[in-house]
């Protein structure tokens, strides 16, 4: 598969590569083309405030951190797959296939759960007591 990069900004189109020669690298054949807005994944910090997160729910719970991360994974990203008519079994997606947003979406979940559930405030960088979580969980 060939990748190139389409930026539009300001009604130009610009291509981050040059198409033929990238076409010429191609073997004779039918081939397609499919634009498809490119999302980004989720973030270094996001994924660092899930963990310290989890290291709080982990001290106030005593459940591992891991096993936190895997519960919520299968709370809020799991669902019921089959195959071929086999019987259904419980699968969750991995968060680091989940762009920003669906990352976003996804702590916004713990943070209303630990809060309702478990009575644990987990506080985000623009908190007001966030640096004191911050020296905690690092």
């Amino acid at each position: 598969m060939k990748t190139a990069i389409l930026t539009k900004q300001g009604g130009r189109v610009s291509v981050d590569t040059d198409l033929d020669a990238l076409f010429s690298t191609l073997r004779n054949g039918v081939y397609s083309i499919i634009i498809k807005r490119k999302q980004e994944q989720r973030s270094v910090s996001q994924n660092a405030l899930m963990w310290m997160w989890f290291g709080c729910i982990e001290e106030q719970t005593g459940t591992l951190k891991n096993d936190v991360y895997l519960y919520y994974r299968s709370k809020f990203l799991g669902k019921w797959t089959s195959l071929a008519g086999e019987r259904p079994v419980w699968t969750s997606l991995e968060t680091s296939k989940l762009t920003k947003e669906q990352f976003t979406e996804f702590l916004n979940h713990i943070q209303a759960d630990a809060a309702a559930e478990l009575g644990i405030t987990l506080p985000t960088p623009d908190d007001l007591h966030w640096e004191a979580f911050f020296q905690q969980y690092k």
